[in-house]
């Protein structure tokens, strides 16, 4: 894919497995992580920012789910683009990269991160069970 060009959103090549179009494994180390590992990491790092939001804006308050959303959006970015996994992925064994194998960028993990907290994009998948936060930031979940 050329600079500056597009993510193509309809592939139609045939697979014989998850992951097969973007060169991965069919099962093992990279292979492309379950739904269900990728939910209840989702659910781990909601939870964790749950407990953190707490201490800054007392549990029920006003401002309280929009400093959950915050310190999720923070940590979920932040530690995938230092570590490539949030707290839930590396508790799960899922791991974030990039489709081409280069290194996670923050602005692509940010839009990524923020397409995620939106949710509807991040349950509309492809073939590969990639949602189009993954599409988009050109990234997929992979095995550990």
């Amino acid at each position: 894919m050329a600079p500056g060009q597009a993510p193509e959103l309809i592939d139609t090549r045939e697979q014989d497995y998850r992951g097969q179009r973007l060169g991965l494994p069919e099962s093992g180390p990279g292979s492309v992580s379950p739904v269900a590992r990728r939910v209840i990491a989702l659910a781990i790092d909601w939870l964790a920012a749950m407990v953190v939001a707490s201490f800054f804006a007392g549990y029920g308050s006003d401002g309280y789910a929009l400093v959950t959303l915050a310190i999720f959006a923070v940590q979920t970015t932040a530690l995938q683009w230092l570590m490539g996994s949030s707290f839930g992925q590396r508790l799960t064994g899922v791991a974030v990269v990039r489709v081409d194998g280069r290194r996670l960028g923050v602005l692509p993990l940010v839009g990524r991160t923020a397409l995620v907290c939106l949710v509807i994009p991040a349950v509309i998948w492809d073939k590969d069970t990639r949602g189009l936060h993954d599409r988009l930031a050109r990234t997929v979940c992979v095995r550990r």
